[in-house]
């Protein structure tokens, strides 16, 4: 997520239609935390709906039926693309929050060790691991290449367009990865990750680098679902070590799906291909007709000025301090100096990537902060760190989803345009990094 990467305009918008929407994400934060967690039982586990999935339920809603309203009252294309583009800029305060907490917990982070370093290679692994064996019994060809070798993020659509074209076969099938992954992609994990953690099967801290997936969205929805089940000390550690994975995976993860995951996703492609695909004779020989052409991506790599990235820095700051005074009582006047230094690192980081704009937003924010929020490593950091303790990192995800429920349904032609099959197969495949990544670092626990 660099400023460099957008790619298409943001629309223009009158105040009118900016007030109506901001309006609209403030009521779908507000109505999801005064509904909070409702748990229920499924067998062994049980499956918790928090007020971030109630976010993105309630979100969805809301601009579907902003469609049948008159012109100018409801949530139009114009709006959602424009939410969409706040989205990925209001994803930076919660790294902000997430980087302050590895600052405070570094102790804990270096006591992960090895589990945080091998992890990773859960991370790149598991999506072929899960992912291309069953393509491969479901008849899908080439396609299985560009859905399984990686989670299917904006790097990965840069790698497999250079390498082998979006028109192609494995472009068509990154395509489908990454369309899968932005519409119901944090949703998935979200409900996956919270009914795992509650078998009890795995350690907290296990789960938490599991869900340093290498995307914002779907790092805060499992993240959330992990630690709203854990007590606040834990919660605090599982917050930490997510955060950590997920700079890791953000970090080397361009060098390690180009050079080791491709590579072995291909080789192990021609090796099963021959073995698991006769089982498939006879069905659909490959995906291609199911899969939309890359004309159908999701635009959300949208250019914003400045003052629209500072809006969505504080819309999203805002507002997670509304959900921070519903959902835990801290009154927002008391929670306010914490938030203003998150989004004063923010905006350092984005003036710092405006002078070099080829590094990874990610990394420079996460590093900036966890700086801050060592103990001892910059002047007043103990005032620092009280400040910002006041504030919660949840409801921080209550806003990302709200914004991406909201931004949902403009990706949602695009989305019926892929068989059933890649979806399925996208979906293992997202599966497969946070189980693999958790088991590997189970091991050494």
């Amino acid at each position: 997520m660099s400023h460099a990467s957008a790619s298409l305009a943001m629309p223009a918008m009158p105040l009118s239609s900016r007030i109506r929407m901001l309006v609209a994400i403030l009521l779908v934060v507000l109505v999801s935390e005064a509904i909070g967690s409702i748990t229920f039982a499924v067998g062994p586990g049980k499956i918790v709906l928090q007020p971030m999935l109630w976010a993105i339920f309630i979100g969805a809603v809301v601009a579907a039926c902003g469609q049948r309203l008159p012109a100018g009252a409801g949530i139009d294309r114009a709006m959602q693309t424009r939410i969409s583009g706040y989205l990925q800029y209001a994803l930076l305060p919660f790294l902000a929050k997430l980087g302050l907490m590895v600052g405070g917990s570094l102790p804990q982070v270096r006591e992960a060790g090895w589990a945080l370093v091998f992890q990773e290679f859960g991370h790149f692994f598991g999506t072929m691991a899960i992912g291309l064996p069953l393509a491969l019994l479901l008849g899908i060809k080439r396609e299985a290449i560009g859905a399984t070798f990686s989670v299917g993020r904006e790097p990965s659509l840069a790698i497999i367009g250079e390498r082998y074209g979006m028109n192609s076969p494995e472009g068509r099938g990154v395509m489908a990865e990454y369309i899968t992954g932005t519409v119901i992609g944090a949703l998935f994990v979200a409900l996956m990750a919270g009914f795992i953690t509650s078998l009890n099967i795995f350690d907290p801290r296990s789960l938490a680098m599991g869900a340093g997936v290498g995307s914002g969205s779907m790092m805060a929805a499992g993240v959330g679902a992990i630690a709203s089940q854990q007590t606040p000390e834990v919660a605090h550690q599982v917050a930490a070590l997510a955060a950590a994975a997920n700079l890791l995976t953000t970090v080397v993860g361009v060098y390690f799906t180009l050079f080791i995951s491709l590579p072995t996703t291909v080789f192990l492609y021609g090796k099963l291909e021959p073995v698991l695909g006769r089982f498939a004779r006879g069905k659909a020989a490959s995906a291609a007709a199911e899969t939309p052409a890359a004309t159908d991506a999701p635009s959300h790599a949208v250019k914003m000025g400045f003052g629209d990235r500072l809006t969505a820095y504080a819309v999203c700051g805002l507002f997670a301090l509304v959900g921070n005074q519903f959902g835990y009582k801290v009154p927002i006047l008391d929670a306010l100096p914490g938030m203003l230094i998150i989004i004063l690192l923010v905006v350092i980081a984005d003036l710092l990537l405006r002078v070099v704009p080829k590094l990874p937003a990610v990394a420079v924010l996460s590093l900036i902060a966890m700086t801050v929020g060592c103990p001892g490593a910059v002047p007043y950091s103990d005032q620092i760190i009280a400040a910002v303790g006041k504030v919660n990192f949840l409801p921080f995800t209550t806003v990302i989803l709200a914004m991406a429920g909201l931004s949902i349904l403009k990706d949602l032609p695009a989305f019926r345009k892929l068989g059933w099959k890649i979806v399925v197969v996208s979906l293992a495949a997202n599966a497969g990094t946070f189980l693999g990544a958790t088991m590997i670092a189970e091991f050494f626990h």
